[in-house]
């Protein structure tokens, strides 16, 4: 049964991404933990000024995480977990979103979720999708491929060397907007470092409007090098849609190097269109498990898009 929870918690965010939640309640088999972060960051780019983008500017981007996750043991075969977890964006309106929230059964069979949570896409695009500041947004080529999806029926396990999840998510209103989707993923583990993914997702991004996407993915980590690639092949509507994401970094002492590359094209009639197309750099230093900074900076290849600098300070609880 605990490798079923193992599995959700990687994949699904059952912890709060870092290694410093507090246990607050833990008796009878019920545990509950609380987490979070204050992120204090900024981003400085001609984007920030809309159409009149001739110089840069200031934006500050600060907000914070707050998460309670817990878990209670029914008996040797059940048990039940569940998570909430809020942002707050330091603007005028202070305004607080819900990042996840679910609950569900781990079994000896997987575990199964309902909520607001990842899909299961995302087992294969966190190969790449592993900057503080920038990536990972290439390879969302339909809606279903994304994380934090709303009115999300979740199944994750393993087997062996194999994780698998499965998810459907269902629209809250499908008269106006048949957007339903499922889609499956599983990757396999070597034991000497290597990671191989595979996704299929199916659905609708709208009324009439066909969705689905292929994803695969490799990674590697060996000592403190990492490096990983992922591909996705789809078509929304009547229109074909390719991206890839590649990505690498080094680690030593408590200072990481981190980089990425991200692309993404679309074709209609013959006709393509560079979508996505930047490098990313970023460096960050870890001053213990709770504190570390980092910046990372993007060279835009795209004419209409402009390179940003962004850089934060983080502490976690």
């Amino acid at each position: 049964m605990q490798k079923a929870a193992v599995v959700a918690a990687i994949f699904t965010c059952l912890s709060t991404g870092t290694a410093t939640a507090a246990t607050v309640y833990d008796n009878n088999d019920t545990v509950i933990e609380l987490g979070g972060r204050a992120e204090a960051r900024f981003n400085l780019s001609k984007e920030n000024k809309g159409i009149n983008n001739d110089s840069n500017e200031f934006k500050d981007k600060s907000r914070a995480r707050l998460a309670l996750k817990g878990k209670s043991v029914i008996n040797e075969q059940l048990t039940a977990f569940g998570k909430y977890e809020a942002e707050i964006s330091d603007n005028k309106d202070s305004t607080i979103t819900t990042r996840y929230l679910y609950a569900g059964l781990d079994t000896d069979f997987g575990a199964f979720s309902y909520g607001k949570q990842d899909s299961a896409q995302v087992m294969i695009t966190d190969f790449t999708d592993i900057l503080s500041t920038f990536g990972g947004d290439a390879v969302d080529l339909v809606d279903g491929n994304k994380d934090k999806r709303e009115n999300n029926f979740l199944y994750v396990s393993e087997f062996n060397n194999v994780a698998i999840a499965t998810n459907y998510i269902a629209e809250n209103n499908n008269d106006a907007k048949d957007s339903d989707s499922y889609g499956i993923a599983a990757q396999y583990s070597f034991p000497f470092g290597l990671n191989l993914g595979a996704g299929y997702i199916n659905g609708n991004d709208g009324v009439d409007i066909d969705a689905n996407q292929f994803n695969f993915a490799i990674s590697y980590e060996f000592n403190n090098m990492y490096t990983g690639a992922t591909y996705a092949n789809g078509k929304h509507g009547d229109v074909d849609l390719s991206g890839y994401e590649l990505a690498a970094a080094y680690t030593f002492n408590q200072f990481t190097a981190r980089g990425v590359y991200n692309f993404q094209q679309s074709e209609i009639n013959n006709a393509t269109t560079d979508e996505v197309d930047y490098f990313a750099l970023e460096g960050l230093y870890k001053f213990n498990k709770s504190l570390r900074t980092y910046i990372g900076y993007k060279f835009q290849q795209l004419d209409e898009k402009d390179d940003e600098l962004q850089a934060g300070i983080r502490y976690d609880f």
